[in-house]
């Protein structure tokens, strides 16, 4: 039941991604593999410490999400990739499982974590979507802490970007490079114990991105979707291929309507979704019993899931099954 009452029984659980077609076993040396293991999880901490005080699913995603932003390693806040004009144009959304509530925004350059713009969005306005400078001065009136652009500069995403202009490709962090990890989008799914679901992703987009071009992590329905009746969903992958299959919102329907599990829903919506139009990438979902499927169709996805004991389970590479 929707917003009852904590039971003993309710699981809680944190599931994240880092991004899917992850640095190539080849090319991953054991420093940076241990950099990237130190950062989920601490992800995965901070999202359990909530759950695990009492708090709120949408809470602990956004905590969760919030260290991923912070650190230069993934491709979102502060080590987003620049676009065609050598600026960071960032997209978050987030999503409440219980009341269907969202908030997104697209587009915004100067705030630090856009997954706390995204929540203020859904919490403090009439709107799911803001972009650009609007949502920058909705941000910035929520009191939100806005930065300059060296915040999020880092010499790695500047070198992609330069190779990435002298290819003249438009990339996803950053395809064509073996050493360097392509799609570094960021999110988070969450059961409470009162058995609501949350889910938000962040993302910095496409190396070498042009027009103000937004991809599938802000739309709801494509890379974020959260409803208790089915499931929370965060994905990650080439946005374009994920907003025309409506991924994240896909998973929920095969449950819906066709009575499929989470491993079922959140596999096909990948193989037969997403891949049949070209699309690379994988997800998170997860479901008021505590399953969790993480299916992905690239080399390897950073992923973890913390449960009520707090021990976190994390993986690189390795099969794209479930772990229930």
């Amino acid at each position: 039941m929707a917003g009852g009452g904590a039971h003993p029984l309710n699981p809680i659980v944190v599931a994240i991604h880092g991004g899917a077609g992850t640095i190539t076993r080849a090319a991953m040396t054991a420093e940076k593999e241990a950099a990237y293991r130190a950062v989920l999880a601490t992800s995965l901490a901070a999202g359990h410490a909530v759950l695990a005080a009492g708090g709120g699913a949408v809470d602990a995603v956004l905590a969760a999400v919030r260290v991923m932003e912070d650190s230069p390693l993934f491709n979102a806040g502060r080590g987003a990739v620049f676009t065609a004009d050598g600026r960071n144009e960032l997209d978050a959304a987030i999503m409440d499982g219980r009341t269907r509530a969202a908030g997104a925004v697209a587009g915004v350059t100067r705030v630090r974590n856009p997954i706390l713009a995204a929540h203020a969005v859904m919490r403090r306005s009439a709107h799911v979507l803001l972009a650009g400078a609007g949502a920058e001065r909705f941000a910035q009136a929520q009191g939100l802490e806005l930065v300059g652009p060296e915040y999020f500069y880092t010499a790695e995403r500047w070198e992609q970007l330069e190779r990435a202009r002298a290819a003249d490709v438009v990339a996803l962090d950053h395809d064509g490079a073996a050493a360097e990890p392509r799609f570094g989008t960021v999110g988070a799914v969450a059961l409470d114990r009162e058995g609501n679901l949350a889910a938000g992703t962040s993302t910095g987009g496409m190396t070498n991105k042009r027009w103000g071009r937004v991809g599938d992590s802000p739309l709801v329905g494509a890379g974020t979707y959260a409803d208790n009746a089915t499931a929370a969903v965060s994905a990650t992958g080439t946005g374009e291929h994920f907003i025309r299959a409506v991924a994240a919102y896909d998973v929920a329907a095969r449950m819906k309507y066709a009575g499929a599990t989470l491993d079922e829903a959140a596999a096909a919506a990948v193989r037969d979704g997403v891949e049949p139009l070209g699309g690379r990438g994988g997800l998170v979902a997860l479901d008021r019993r505590g399953n969790v499927a993480l299916p992905f169709n690239s080399e390897g996805m950073y992923r973890g899931v913390v449960r009520d004991d707090g021990v976190p389970s994390i993986e690189i590479y390795g099969a794209t099954g479930p772990r229930s």
